[in-house]
């Protein structure tokens, strides 16, 4: 009865939201990917909300109600029958009043099974679409034929682009360069790598007192050269965010140095390679809000380059929705891991190839630990925690890593504005 009242709330939803976009006409950025979107879609707006007037996905909305909620700017609500009442009668006021409504939407669109990318297309249509990275194995995998599949979903938001506005890709993965080759809209490159129109070169961890705080890098853009420092994060995941936001916000014609000067001052959202203090003089990578095999990586690399004369601990959950390759996936990254790291804590049934993975790199067994639950391993790394230690906190939504991060954060008082899933409706599920 539930799943059944659901879909019947999200077709009137669906219904509202799509009379809203007609009445309105608003301007749609819309972001894709399996790395980085949440990440790119707040990098995005923090660069060009103020200036465009514009309103953006809440948290991560990206599912098939996430985008009517947007759309009309109602809150989740979860098992409540009266938020559920009060947003439909939000939208009818929306449609049937003339009320202040933003510019710009800038909208996170996910697939998590066939069809959703289409499906929301049909509510809306971009004016510019941003792809970030998908990897080899991308998350939600489980659901689709293969990960080809996954990507061929995601492409139907290019093929959705007006010809007359922009697509920006990630260059430094191949296939999300291809993409150009499916519209006729311009296009503009982002990455790391020579030949793109907005590189980062020289990344560099910044370091207060021999503790990380935050990632610097360079600007190349147009024969220029830009000093950009962005505080509190750690890794290249950021730096490609920023990237992206900065391609943004370049096609729309505000300043480079603007732009810059406010991802300076931009808080990315909880869980997304986030650096915080831990208990002990400890400093915490929290990068718990979901994984996928690329992201995990990525996070694991970002971990081997922090220098630091404490121990490098890896915690590392369950990397969910990977169907048949799960078992590879997981041992990939427990040797990775494995190869540098001091501690390996592996959190979760499917982590038990992430110990074996680690094994196989050689590493010692004793240094190689394996939980049940996310907040046993918090329990355990407060017990062993000491000055200078840096602590990767990683695993996908389910396997709820945040909780490990509270038991050994500086300030567990704050975690209702530091971590992920903080809600009420979070806090008690299993």
């Amino acid at each position: 009865m539930k799943t059944f009242i659901r879909h019947i709330i999200t077709i009137i939803l669906e219904a509202e939201a799509r009379l809203v976009i007609r009445k309105y006409k608003p301007k749609i950025i819309a972001v894709t990917g399996s790395v980085g979107k949440t990440s790119t879609k707040d990098a995005i707006f923090a660069v060009v909300g103020e200036a465009l007037v514009a309103r953006k996905s809440v948290k991560s909305f990206n599912s098939e109600i996430g985008l009517p909620l947007t759309i009309l700017n109602c809150e989740n609500g979860w098992s409540n029958p009266a938020l559920w009442i009060k947003n439909i009668i939000k939208g009818l006021i929306l449609i049937t009043t003339r009320m202040h409504y933003p510019k710009w939407l800038v909208l996170e669109l996910g697939a998590s099974m066939p069809g959703d990318i289409e499906r929301a297309t049909l509510l809306v249509v971009p004016d510019i679409a941003v792809v970030t990275r998908f990897g080899d194995v991308p998350v939600h995998v489980e659901f689709f034929k293969s990960p080809d599949e996954l990507f061929e979903e995601k492409t139907k938001l290019v093929k959705a682009l007006r010809n007359t506005g922009v697509l920006i890709v990630n260059a430094d993965d191949e296939r999300v360069l291809a993409l150009r080759e499916k519209t006729k809209a311009k296009s503009l490159t982002y990455g790391l790598n020579a030949g793109t129109m907005f590189r980062a070169t020289n990344i560099q961890t910044a370091y207060e007192a021999g503790v990380p705080v935050g990632t610097t890098f360079k600007l190349e853009y147009d024969g220029n050269v830009f000093p950009v420092d962005m505080r509190g994060v750690l890794g290249s995941q950021p730096v490609y965010s920023a990237l992206a936001a900065i391609a943004t916000g370049a096609y729309l014609k505000l300043n480079i140095v603007d732009m810059i000067g406010r991802l300076s001052l931009h808080i990315s959202p909880p869980g997304r390679m986030r650096v915080l203090p831990g208990l002990k003089g400890s400093a915490i990578i929290d990068d718990t809000y979901n994984a996928s095999p690329v992201a995990a990586e990525a996070a694991v690399e970002t971990l081997k380059s922090i220098k630091t004369k404490g121990k490098r601990i890896a915690v590392l959950g369950d990397m969910l929705e990977l169907g048949k390759f799960t078992i590879e996936e997981h041992k990939k990254l427990g040797k990775q891991a494995g190869s540098f790291a001091d501690l390996v804590i592996a959190v979760g049934p499917r982590a038990q190839y992430i110990a074996e993975g680690a094994l196989d790199s050689d590493m010692s067994e004793k240094n190689i630990i394996q939980f049940d639950d996310s907040h046993l391993a918090g329990k355990y790394l407060e017990s062993i925690l000491s000055n200078g230690d840096i602590v990767l906190v990683k695993g996908s939504q389910g396997m709820r890593m945040e909780r490990t991060v509270e038991e050994i954060m500086a300030e567990p008082e704050r975690a209702s504005d530091l971590l992920v899933r903080q809600e009420e409706e979070w806090k008690v599920r299993a």
